[in-house]
């Protein structure tokens, strides 16, 4: 069974309530409940976990190296200004996924720019909740083909 890490970043645990015209009407334990059927149908295990705190979200990356085989990271306003997380997953070199429930393209310009997508196998955005599910399905696509090149 897989066993994958799913972190949220900043006011991520606002949802549903924070901009419901950008973001949607869902909550977090929504996505998360959501996450969790979709693992099970994929055969993986998932540890999910939101901070609003830059050093917390790297100590748990960092953590994951031995114990899950890959990453799936909405890493909110992070994504935009954070060097540290950037580093601690090109330092584990777990596959990760970048979502986002917003295009974050079709936004102020200062979004534009991702330090996690140079770092990570691929990115989703702009589905709403479906970013979650659509991120973790290609990273357990991504993770299951890497394990029939190897036997």
């Amino acid at each position: 069974m897989l066993q994958l890490l799913v972190l949220h970043g900043p006011n991520l645990n606002l949802l549903g309530k924070r901009e419901p015209g950008i973001y949607g009407a869902q909550t977090l334990a929504f996505i998360d409940e959501m996450l969790s059927e979709t693992a099970q149908q994929f055969s993986a295990s998932l540890d999910i976990f939101q901070s609003n705190h830059e050093g917390v979200l790297v100590d748990r990356i960092q953590a994951a190296l031995g114990h899950q085989q890959g990453i799936l990271i909405n890493p909110g306003a992070y994504t935009h200004t954070s060097v540290a997380i950037r580093d601690a997953i090109a330092g584990v070199g777990l596959p990760t996924v970048e979502v986002h429930l917003s295009n974050i393209y079709q936004r102020e310009s200062f979004r534009h720019h991702s330090f996690i997508a140079p770092v990570a196998i691929g990115q989703v955005s702009g589905f709403g909740v479906e970013s979650y599910r659509l991120g973790l399905q290609a990273l357990v696509s991504h993770l299951r083909s890497q394990s029939a090149q190897l036997s």
